[in-house]
């Protein structure tokens, strides 16, 4: 039923000068799920994430976010779209300049009108929700890679945000962070019912995360099924990938 559906990607074309990236993606996701899109390196996992948040227009397809497609869009048609979602970038991207409490609190000082003593509760409750209490002051130079990632989802969560765009979201980390990032992507999902749509090289990560995944292979999703459907999957390229025997290089 297209009523679950809340992104759907149609026949969507990217190139970059005489690079084809994608070559008909299609890709529907459901609300509510958590769906991991895997592929090799240079294949166009962040492209994609680029597609939804309409920073990046496909020279044809559609875009569609629910229900409306963004692809012709001007700038400033986007910012509704643009705050349904909330994204944690590869290396968090916070403010160095700014303490741990400016930097969550810069999505709801620049798009909303929320008074100061608002603003401030809504920093100290996502910072509870990441298990990060009391840091408000510090700065991004103190903390290690998972605390700053953990800043990183605060503030992506501070515009209650109905679509959680991860890029790559344990790149870095060691195994108790990695373990601590997906336990949180996790928690995201079932407490808020938030959609979460993640791109990584870590498959045993996205098998824990995930409700489905995808495998962008070439300029096309050409696999997108639940885990156990991906382990058992009789495409060789998925299951060499999926096995460390796929050059991650490219495709």
């Amino acid at each position: 039923m297209k009523d679950d559906i809340i992104i759907d990607l149609v026949d969507v074309y990217k190139s970059f000068g005489p690079k084809e990236v994608h070559t008909g993606l299609s890709l529907s996701i459901r609300r509510g799920e958590n769906i991991t899109v895997l592929g090799g390196s240079g294949s166009g996992k962040s492209v994609l994430l680029k597609e939804i948040t309409g920073l990046l227009t496909p020279e044809s397809g559609q875009v569609i976010i629910e229900g409306e497609d963004i692809v012709p869009l001007e700038e400033k048609d986007l910012v509704h779209v643009r705050k349904k979602m909330g994204m944690l970038f590869q290396g968090a991207a916070l403010f160095d300049s700014l303490t741990v409490e400016e930097n969550i609190a810069y999505p709801l000082r620049e798009n909303t009108i929320l008074p100061e003593n608002e603003i401030k509760e809504a920093v100290a409750r996502n910072l509870e929700l990441v298990g990060l209490p009391g840091i408000e002051d510090k700065m991004p130079s103190d903390l290690s890679g998972g605390m700053k990632k953990r800043v990183g989802l605060a503030r992506a969560l501070a515009m209650n945000p109905k679509i959680l765009l991860y890029d790559e979201p344990t790149t870095g980390l060691d195994p108790p962070n990695i373990s601590r990032i997906n336990q949180l992507i996790r928690s995201m999902q079932r407490q808020f019912g938030i959609t979460g749509v993640i791109i990584t090289h870590d498959v045993q990560s996205a098998f824990e995360i995930s409700d489905r995944v995808a495998f962008l292979y070439r300029g096309k999703i050409i696999f997108a099924g639940t885990v156990e459907e991906a382990k058992n999957t009789d495409i060789e390229i998925l299951s060499d990938f999926i096995n460390g025997r796929m050059d991650n290089a490219d495709d």
